[in-house]
């Protein structure tokens, strides 16, 4: 394998592209068809200026629309300092196929803005990202009925809040402006849910997968997640939540963290919480005390585990450690954590590995019911909760006839009248509705996965699955 480790490895584009080979060489799709869904529709890069410090300092972004097969279309905007057209470009087609997969009513988009944030104060970012958001509005790059960016690397509610803002400016008399974009905070458009959304997505993915004995068995494991070991990388909004559900709500252990500056080790869990709240007051993993420090964090992907969850950056498992990888399954909470090579070398070797156009999609999902309330301007929940609640109640004051009746033969489990006269809230019908997603996207790709000698695995199996759905939109278009 050192010499594999050579070998130069396809780009993050690319790997997209192989990955999409794979899938349309077992399809009956014309060869016309199969390359309109494959190419990158457009991109736009824009430098523009922003007036900071005394002088005015020159920035470059992208926006890249891959499908147009639905629209609007859907893709964060990240904020790195490595950002550039390929990676953009193959975001945005891994956008197209995880929509279609969880049938979300998108094409596929993607945005990203060369900056390194922690470089510039909070007043510098607004300006900066004001402009930006501008540049991309004005060529309707920004839109809700046509391009709706999220969050992604390096921005969050706050950057939404802004784009939103900015976008509302610049057209006054649109009543579905906040649908602009998706991720904003819940008091200004935003919905319960969102910020956690890619991690729960990522822990009712496993649930989901362990529900079906069969698959657990495939990938050497048995029982349910409760126990079981699992390695995290990355603890940025997707794995920290991520990590957290599945240790407090499944009873998983953390054992292990990977950050930027080195990983944190303990055979017994980590507290993920603690942990959490390490990085936020110190900016790195190190001095945490109870767990012991590893400063190649990078070793610590190939520790022995049960589940292995990268969710930091594209490429982190690639031919020069893939042989080494011991967990028998890896969640991709990131986008391309694993290069094709290693997806090879790794299939080879039996690892199951859920693929990130499922795992990850719990963003879009819930950017998806956001999208949906801002045009319908009504928060879910309020036309119903209340009549849910009262029905509840009619049940609820049989039960008791009956308890007065039966006397101590029968009686209410304690908690239950309250439990049940609640009436489901907005957070709660979003989980209901990301699990649901989560749920059916998962059966979908275990019916091809299962169904066909040909699909060996459910990488190949999820694109089979979104191809045909783009393939058939495209189609209804007369193509």
């Amino acid at each position: 394998m050192a010499d594999m480790a050579n070998i130069k490895e396809p780009s993050f584009r690319d790997s997209v592209n192989l990955m999409f080979d794979r899938a349309v060489a077992l399809m009956d799709i014309p060869t016309g068809l199969k390359e309109k869904i494959r190419v990158c529709n457009s991109t736009y890069t824009v430098r523009f200026g922003v007036r900071l410090r005394g002088e005015i300092r020159t920035f470059t972004g992208y926006r890249s629309v891959h499908s147009e097969h639905m629209e609007p279309v859907k893709g964060g905007i990240r904020y790195a300092s490595a950002v550039n057209q390929d990676e953009v470009e193959a975001l945005a087609a891994l956008m197209t196929f995880k929509c279609a997969l969880v049938e979300t009513p998108f094409g596929g988009s993607k945005g990203g803005l060369c900056i390194e944030p922690r470089d510039y104060e909070e007043h510098e970012l607004e300006l900066i990202t004001r402009r930006f958001a501008y540049e991309l509005a004005k060529r309707d790059l920004i839109n809700p009925s046509q391009n709706v960016p999220a969050p992604d690397m390096g921005t969050g509610e706050r950057e939404m809040a802004w784009i939103a803002d900015q976008y509302a400016r610049m057209n006054t008399t649109d009543i579905n402006a906040r649908a602009c974009v998706t991720g904003k905070p819940t008091h200004a458009g935003g919905i319960a849910g969102r910020v956690e959304a890619t991690g729960r997505g990522v822990q009712y993915a496993l649930r989901e997968f362990f529900r079906h004995p069969e698959d657990v068995a495939i990938a050497n494991l048995s029982g349910k997640l409760e126990g079981k070991r699992i390695v995290v990388q990355g603890l940025g909004n997707v794995g920290y939540h991520a990590a957290k559900f599945l240790s407090e709500a499944d009873g998983a252990k953390i054992v292990g963290i990977i950050e930027r500056d080195g990983a944190l080790v303990n055979d017994e869990g980590l507290d993920v919480e603690a942990v959490h709240q390490w990085i936020v007051q110190h900016g790195c993993v190190k001095g945490f005390g109870d767990a012991k420090y590893l400063e190649d964090g990078a070793k610590v992907l190939e520790t022995d585990c049960d589940i292995l969850i990268p969710a930091a950056l594209e490429g982190v498992i690639n031919l020069s450690n893939a042989d080494r990888i011991q967990a028998p399954l890896i969640i991709e909470a990131a986008n391309g954590p694993l290069t094709s090579g290693a997806d090879e070398v790794l299939r080879k070797k039996g690892t199951v590995i859920i693929p990130d156009l499922y795992a990850n999609a719990g963003g879009v999902t819930v950017s998806y019911f956001e999208w949906v309330k801002n045009l319908s301007h009504i928060r879910f929940g309020r036309m119903q909760r209340r009549q849910e609640e009262a029905r509840h109640q009619l049940v609820v004051d049989e039960l008791e006839r009956l308890d007065r009746y039966l006397g101590d033969a029968w009686s209410m489990t304690p908690q239950f009248k309250e439990k049940y006269l609640r009436g489901a809230d907005e957070l709660e019908l979003v989980r209901s509705g990301l699990d649901d997603t989560m749920r059916t996207a998962y059966q979908d790709m275990r019916e091809v996965w299962h169904a066909r000698d040909d699909v060996d695995d459910l990488r190949m199996a999820a694109y089979i699955v979104a191809i045909k759905r783009v393939a058939a939109s495209y189609r209804a278009k007369g193509l």
